[in-house]
């Protein structure tokens, strides 16, 4: 046993020392920190050998392990002392069957990952069906709009629709825009309806880790990095830049961390990784030892 001179540090407390060039970052701490810690077993009046994992009573005071991000929390009963109270109302904390567990590690940022990516998708999305209603509303007034729209173009240069303004310049692209046909107009808002679809797919499946939605989106986005690279040759702008960069980074991730079409060992190699960070196995690996 420790001596009273050499306090034995808190339960849990990992004292790792920070990299030097690049600090290693905590997924676990950011949801933690936005969600709040995932203790259980709050309202159990005693605790069994089993459950060193999540708790611990010592000198009277009952520290509980969040089991994501590792960190032990002192919670009183009935509020008196620790970061608060909570009524102890059943005889020990839940089994371990009855207790999901959260991720942890690389599934958590994988999870966390996937869902930035979502939600890029899910702005795509709103973006081409805006478009799409857009073309379509333009499409069915556009004998309306004409007049108002020459008028306005006109007055944005000088005044005067002169030969050469109608060549070339402003003046010249929405005189093709309101010269095309009304079925070309609608093949253009059906391709950016069902582009627009295609990204909301891949929203939702990436949302809740679909394998399926990491294929589609890895090979819709690789799909247009022709283009993309076609727009950069001809006429190069900052956004265009940044969302090449983006895309090529997004099919990058998935090839090598989600490891599509077996590279790196495919799905059984994930799994595997998985069960490292996340499980029983896990937590009593990286629990307290035990004096």
């Amino acid at each position: 046993m420790p001596s009273p001179a050499q306090p034995r540090p808190l339960p849990g407390v990992r004292h790792e020392r920070p990299a030097r060039f690049v600090p290693r970052f905590h997924w676990e701490l950011l949801v933690c920190g936005t969600s709040g810690h995932l203790l259980v077993g709050l309202d159990a009046r005693r605790l069994r050998p089993e459950d060193a994992v999540l708790a611990e009573d010592r000198d009277g005071v009952r520290w509980h392990r969040c089991l994501r991000c590792d960190s032990w929390l002192p919670v009183a009963e009935h509020g008196v002392g620790g970061v608060g109270g909570v009524p102890r109302t059943r005889e020990f904390p839940p089994d371990r069957d009855d207790i999901e567990l959260p991720l942890r590690g690389r599934p958590l940022r994988d999870r966390i990952i996937l869902r930035l990516i979502a939600v890029d998708r899910a702005l795509h999305f709103l973006v081409l069906a805006a478009i799409s209603g857009a073309i379509l509303l333009f499409s069915a007034n556009r004998a309306d709009l004409k007049h108002t729209v020459y008028r306005v173009v006109t007055d944005l240069q000088g005044g005067v629709a002169s030969d050469a303004h109608a060549k070339s310049g402003l003046f010249h692209d929405v005189d093709r825009l309101f010269s095309l046909q009304s079925s070309r107009l609608h093949l253009f808002a059906v391709v950016a309806l069902v582009y627009a679809l295609v990204e909301g797919v891949e929203a939702v499946g990436l949302w809740y880790a679909r394998r399926w939605a990491e294929y589609l989106t890895l090979i819709v986005t690789a799909s247009l990095l022709p283009v993309e690279v076609y727009e950069l040759a001809h006429h190069l702008t900052v956004f265009k830049a940044g969302a090449f960069v983006l895309n090529v980074a997004v099919v990058v991730y998935l090839l090598l961390a989600k490891r599509l079409f077996g590279l790196r060992g495919g799905v059984a190699a994930e799994h595997a990784l998985r069960e490292a960070d996340v499980g029983w196995a896990a937590l009593e690996a990286s629990a307290p030892k035990r004096s």
